[in-house]
């Protein structure tokens, strides 16, 4: 049995949610509490130095960082699929879920939020910081991801889904206006639609408070 450490809110930890869902992989669910900074404890350093979630923990040792998960689980559980066998088009579904991965989280991730906050940065301008991140991503992913099609590239999830529909949900948390991203916003309902991404929402998880459950 695979153990994920990550915690409810983790944009990182529900892609590998949604991957483990859509592989039909069962695992465990340690919660690592990023709120109380368990995250930076020696017990759980001693797991992912970098002091991040998510961690997967194999029969082999622990993995790290959520784009190297979800690759080992397609290179280990080919079905289904989550990158092109061409690798022409699996370059684009990479570059696409890089633009989130390597782009947009960065900047927007908690450890950011706080050391704006010890900087002296008031919650506008730490909203603003957000807003012009996303916005950014969001409009480079958009320009990147195929024009028609059910998802991202084509006609079932790949890599591209599994990082937009969590990085909609933060963009939304955060109070983003996306209009303009209706391309993006159908391709999300779409993909809640199936049950993979649906049971990895936030809101479900069991380490979400009580008041997030509907």
């Amino acid at each position: 049995m695979l153990k994920l450490y990550g915690y409810w809110r983790s944009s990182a930890s529900y892609r590998v949610r949604i991957a483990l869902n859509l592989k039909g992989q069962a695992y465990d669910m340690c919660s690592v509490d990023l709120r109380s900074g368990e995250q930076s404890e020696p017990v759980y350093i001693d797991k992912n130095p970098s002091g991040h979630v998510p961690t997967l923990l194999t029969d082999e040792g622990y993995l790290t960082q959520s784009l190297a998960i979800i690759e080992w689980l397609d290179a280990t559980l080919p079905e289904p699929a989550l990158l092109s066998s061409n690798p022409l088009r699996a370059a684009h579904i990479r570059a696409a879920a890089q633009v989130i991965a390597c782009d947009i989280h960065p900047l927007n991730n908690l450890s950011v939020l706080m050391r704006l906050r010890q900087m002296g940065h008031d919650e506008d301008t730490q909203r603003d910081w957000m807003h012009h991140w996303m916005s950014r991503g969001l409009a480079s992913f958009a320009a990147q991801i195929a024009e028609t099609g059910p998802f991202c590239f084509g006609d079932a999830p790949s890599l591209a889904d599994i990082c937009l529909v969590p990085q909609l949900y933060n963009a939304r948390r955060w109070g983003l206006d996306l209009l303009g991203l209706g391309r993006l916003t159908e391709i999300e309902a779409r993909c809640l639609d199936l049950s993979a991404f649906a049971a990895a929402r936030p809101e479900v998880q069991p380490d979400a408070p009580m008041e997030t459950k509907t």
